[in-house]
């Protein structure tokens, strides 16, 4: 077995990815998380467009896997309306990276991206005083 550049490169990637993942408070990770499912998404196309359907398939089912993770992890009774939009968003983009990976279709990936990166913009604004609160303070103060 010989030395291949873009392996190394991949498990480089992957360390750095979890040595991030292993410092980050949890607004952090949701952040990686949606970046993560973009960045699939960005090279499932990629492969989708090279006619590369193993690669595809596999990409596509990584970003359905971090989404399916981002809709089990809302906590709908602390979260209220705005978790329940989101984990009827999060179905939705579910079932179009599904059909999207049938359908060949990287329109509908963009679709999902565009969502994705929607959320992703709102996520990171949050104000950081707000970011840094213990769950039970922002649960106390926004649920009483």
């Amino acid at each position: 077995m010989g030395f291949s550049r873009n392996n190394a490169m991949q498990q480089y990637g992957q360390v750095a990815k979890e040595a991030q993942a292993d410092g980050a408070n949890p607004h952090r990770l949701i952040t990686m998380l949606l970046e993560g499912a973009m960045d699939k998404i960005a090279a499932a196309k990629g492969f989708m467009l090279r006619s590369d359907i193993g690669s595809k398939g596999k990409l596509i089912s990584g970003a359905i896997a971090i989404v399916n993770g981002l809709r089990m992890s809302l906590d709908k009774q602390v979260g209220g309306e705005i978790a329940e939009n989101l984990d009827n968003l999060y179905e939705y983009m579910g079932r179009i990276l599904m059909e999207a990976n049938v359908n060949n279709n990287p329109h509908q990936l963009d679709e999902v991206t565009s969502l994705l990166s929607e959320i992703r913009s709102a996520w990171v604004a949050i104000p950081d005083e707000i970011k840094a609160m213990p769950r039970a303070d922002l649960e106390s103060q926004y649920l009483t």
